[in-house]
């Protein structure tokens, strides 16, 4: 079979599978591989299987905005933490240092800068 033939199965079949690569590869008869490879070197290819997965964001979308108008707790409270951040809908960790809580004087300037690598990389 060409390869422009198995495309269009495989990509029908990332549709159909929502986005389940693996099980888009067994139903077009190719390797995981070959679908990266027409990913890396086919830009149609790599739009269409962007356009697939923004329909699939989209699809759950609407069905969590379906399940809040069902008064669905848990998807009102996944909807705000995540669409409502800007507004204070979010959790956020505390951490309060107090100077008096760590004792860095016996440091040398090396092991200063080294700590202070460490906690960026955090």
């Amino acid at each position: 079979m060409d390869q422009v033939k198995v495309k269009k199965i495989l990509l029908q079949s990332l549709e159909n599978s929502f986005g389940n690569i693996s099980e888009a590869c067994k139903k077009a008869k190719i390797s995981r591989r070959s679908f990266y490879n027409y990913l890396r070197d086919d830009e149609d290819f790599k739009e269409a299987v962007e356009e697939i997965e923004e329909s699939l964001i989209d699809l759950a979308e609407s069905e969590l905005y379906n399940q809040i108008s069902k008064e669905n707790t848990t998807a009102l409270i996944f909807f705000l933490k995540t669409k409502g951040k800007k507004r204070g809908y979010v959790e956020r960790t505390e951490v309060i240092n107090k100077p008096e809580d760590v004792d860095l004087s016996g440091l040398s300037t090396e092991e200063l800068i080294e700590l202070i690598k460490e906690k960026e990389d955090e």
